[in-house]
């Protein structure tokens, strides 16, 4: 067991470093260049919102794991706008290597199966796959679209990239889309969907939580962590860890809770586990995120913003064996970023050990034991080492 969960945690650790990619595009208010990481969450999300534009026979859930896992392979080759004079061939040899590097370092059965499900999207022959790529396609166009401050360079490559680049097959694949953005371009004329209208509302305004940070800081120190990556991080531990469980559990479920669980911090804004611990405070955030969940999903048509609310509310409430293990899994990930830079939040927020035990460990234990024990065995050194045990 011990030696099982050290290999899916050396992955989860590699993984940690696709926060450090960055893109060409924006988020959307213009601020600064997009991550990896943080556009991997939001093209899942992309695939929660727009799933009805999905051909008959696709799994979405699917479409939401490959998206998890489709640009890892950057953690090693790095990412090539379209816009860069490459030599695609050298990237497609050297992106098959990566893969297999980084899926290698997970237990055969879980590394074998990952690495199947990326070659899958790569190829782009099942349905689930073509989905996927329409969605990856589209998204950074949009998110070139609706940007608050876009340079005009950017908008000329949408252009291009729908006229002449690999988005023209969103025409024949994906038209609403397609129309959609060159309606945002004023190539044409006409009325565009309302139904996906009101999907990207609430995709955009989702983009938000990319300037959410969070008390944890990245595994190399350099800056805080912000919700949207942190989000797509935790949804590879509740992956990858999914059989350490306590109950059995329906893992699709469980990653959708993960892809929505913290959407709310768009209008609430981050509370930190080892910071505001007044029962009135506490009430008061909570009041927040419900009002936040409300608003939010609301943007979404009906019945799918409903689903999507209750799902956010399972999530809090922690009673269901998917959102105990949901929750669980979330208390996880912050720890390894702390250990991988030194203390981090523990240091802020002066924690010690029998702290993270009450406020930590007793939550992932109720979830994921055996993660904890195994967690807590990594993580006591370090409280030993500082005095803080």
């Amino acid at each position: 067991m011990s030696a099982r969960l050290d290999a899916q945690f050396t992955f989860l650790r590699e993984a940690e470093k696709l926060r450090r990619i960055e893109r060409q595009n924006l988020i959307l208010d213009g601020s600064r260049v997009e991550n990896s990481a943080e556009h991997s969450w939001h093209l899942a999300l992309y695939a929660l919102a727009l799933a009805p534009f999905a051909a008959p026979g696709v799994d979405v859930d699917r479409v939401i794991q490959m998206l998890l896992l489709h640009d890892l392979v950057e953690i090693d080759v790095g990412d090539h706008p379209i816009t860069n004079d490459v030599d695609w061939a050298a990237v497609e040899i050297a992106e098959a290597a990566a893969a297999r590097r980084l899926f290698g370092l997970l237990p055969q059965d879980q590394g074998d199966a990952l690495l199947s499900l990326w070659l899958e999207f790569e190829a782009a022959e099942t349905a689930d796959a073509r989905f996927a790529k329409q969605l990856d396609h589209c998204q950074p166009i949009f998110q070139t679209l609706y940007c608050e401050q876009v340079p005009d360079f950017h908008i000329e490559v949408v252009r291009q990239n729908l006229t002449v680049g690999r988005a023209t097959a969103l025409e024949h694949s994906f038209p609403k889309a397609f129309h959609h953005a060159r309606i945002l371009l004023g190539d044409i004329s006409g009325e565009s969907c309302p139904d996906l209208c009101a999907r990207l509302g609430f995709l955009n305004e989702a983009d938000a939580l990319k300037r959410v940070l969070r008390a944890s800081k990245l595994g190399d120190g350099s800056r805080h962590e912000n919700s949207a990556e942190h989000s797509w991080h935790i949804m590879l531990y509740g992956w990858i860890l999914a059989e350490h469980a306590a109950q059995s559990i329906d893992v699709a479920r469980v990653l959708r809770m993960l892809l929505l669980h913290d959407i709310v911090e768009v209008d609430a804004g981050d509370t930190p586990i080892h910071g505001q611990q007044d029962p009135s405070a506490l009430a008061e955030i909570e009041a927040k995120e419900a009002a936040a969940a409300t608003r939010l999903f609301n943007l979404l048509p009906a019945p799918h913003g409903g689903v999507c609310h209750a799902l956010w509310t399972e999530f809090e409430a922690a009673q269901s064996a998917d959102a105990i293990y949901a929750k669980s899994i979330d208390r996880v990930q912050p720890l390894f970023l702390n250990l991988l830079n030194g203390g981090g939040s523990w240091v802020d927020y002066d924690v010690s050990l029998s702290q993270l035990q009450d406020r930590v460990g007793a939550k992932v234990s109720r979830g994921a034991p055996d993660v904890w024990r195994h967690v807590q065995a990594e993580v006591r050194p370090w409280f030993e080492a500082a005095g803080r045990a």
